[in-house]
């Protein structure tokens, strides 16, 4: 499983990249800008991967009420969350992968430290 994919269900799973709650996550999904923003991927990369875990029937999509957009004054939000099978399997895939890098002796790029030579 890629780091961006591991990313993108943390976050589905209502964690984001720092570790904060994201309470909404779960029951009401994470619209495209704001899971881009959270991600820090950018959406030739993001959206081939939702596409992907909505194939996998790990990711529903869903367009919010035109009532909500227009009372905001702006366009729908295309809003993405975990189907059943996504929140039973994500956690289960990350604690794998985690497993496996650790079993590697390599930690996710985002924590990992390179020590540098000594001089």
């Amino acid at each position: 499983m890629t780091e961006h994919t591991q990313t993108v269900l943390r976050i589905l799973l209502g964690r984001g990249p720092d570790g904060e709650r994201i309470p909404t996550a779960l029951t009401h999904g994470i619209y495209g800008l704001e899971l881009a923003n959270l991600s820090g991927l950018p959406n030739g990369t993001l959206f081939p991967l939702l596409e992907r875990l909505r194939r996998a029937d790990w990711v529903e999509r869903y367009w919010e009420d035109d009532e909500t957009a227009e009372a905001e004054g702006r366009p729908r939000r295309r809003y993405f969350r975990l189907t059943s099978k996504g929140a039973e399997r994500a956690p289960l895939a990350l604690a794998h992968a985690m497993a496996e890098h650790a079993a590697e002796g390599a930690l996710p790029r985002r924590t990992r430290h390179v020590p540098r030579a000594a001089s």
